[in-house]
Parts: C-alpha cells; sequence; structure tokens
C-alpha cells in the first residue's frame, strides 16, 4: 500500500460509473481527406473537436504548404493552446520572440499567453485547444476568406472576438 504523496493532485472525479466498461472509442484514420484545406497548400484535419470529446479539449492536425503562412502574435482570453512538432520546422513566437521548433517539440501557450506561429514546406504540427471550443468554424471561415470570401472590417472584428482571438 502507498502512502498518499501531497506532491501530486488527486483525480478529477468519475465521470463514468459503470461497472464494467464500455465500447465507445472511435478512431480517425490517417488516411481520412483534411477537413480544410487553405489556397496557401496547408490543411487542418480535425482529429477530435470539441463537440467529439464533451468540450474538454480540441485536438488538429496542422500543415503547412510550400509557401509560409500562419497567424501574426495573438492572445486567447478562454483557452490554452498547445503546439507539438510532428514535421519540419515551425517558427513559434512565445510572447517575447521568435523561434524555430523542430520535431518533437512542444509549446504550451496559457490563456491571455501571447503566441503565433508560421511554417512552410509541408511542415506539420499537432495543436490541442483546452477546453474544446467550436474552433472549426474559425478554420472554415479562414480557408473561405482565403478563396475570395470578404468581411467588413466590424465583422472581421466580430469573429474574432467570438472566437477568442486577439492580435497583438
Amino acid at each position: 500500500m502507498s502512502l498518499p504523496n501531497p506532491l501530486h493532485r488527486p483525480y478529477p472525479d468519475d465521470v463514468y460509473d459503470g461497472d464494467a466498461g464500455e465500447a465507445s472509442a472511435w478512431m480517425r484514420a490517417d488516411d481520412t481527406p483534411p477537413d480544410v484545406a487553405y489556397t496557401a497548400g496547408g490543411t487542418c484535419e480535425y482529429l477530435a473537436t470539441g463537440d467529439r470529446t464533451g468540450g474538454l479539449y480540441g485536438l488538429y492536425r496542422w500543415s503547412f504548404g510550400e509557401e509560409e503562412s500562419g497567424p501574426d502574435p495573438h492572445f486567447h482570453r478562454s483557452i490554452t493552446e498547445s503546439f507539438y512538432v510532428l514535421d519540419g520546422t515551425v517558427r513559434f513566437h512565445d510572447g517575447t520572440g521568435w523561434t524555430d521548433a523542430g520535431p518533437g517539440d512542444f509549446l504550451h501557450v496559457p490563456e491571455g499567453g501571447v503566441h503565433g506561429f508560421r511554417g512552410r514546406d509541408s511542415a506539420r504540427m499537432l495543436l490541442l485547444f483546452t477546453p474544446g471550443g467550436p474552433r472549426e468554424d474559425y478554420f472554415e471561415t479562414l480557408a473561405a476568406l482565403g478563396r475570395g470570401a470578404t468581411m467588413s472590417d466590424d465583422e472581421r472584428d466580430a469573429f474574432m472576438s467570438q472566437h477568442d482571438t486577439f492580435w497583438t
């Protein structure tokens, strides 16, 4: 029998109260087509949306095109964002400056943390948002804007605010 360790937090309260477990796992196959394609050649794949995870998190695979793309420094008030580089080089802004990251590098940004990213040459990364807000509309609208859809400045400001994105 082990003694409680005061340095470790306890597990959260139980959510499942059954005795035998259940068949509730799901999988997204690697060969599933991307959910969003951008005009610059990049894609976004919805690995686990907030809707699918009961709002706990949203997990996305981001693939850059050949040309450099990515958002300027910004922050979120209600969500954290984490990045894990799978392939290539991704430049991250950590609130103080830009730095290169490669496969296996990880960046976590708490609520209010200024960040940005840039990639090219088919670099790929995972993006994790907690909690799992409805980021899909954000990604899809940005893709539509890249294909010629338009917004007034007021509409863009309202859209960014709705999606918890504040530019620095």
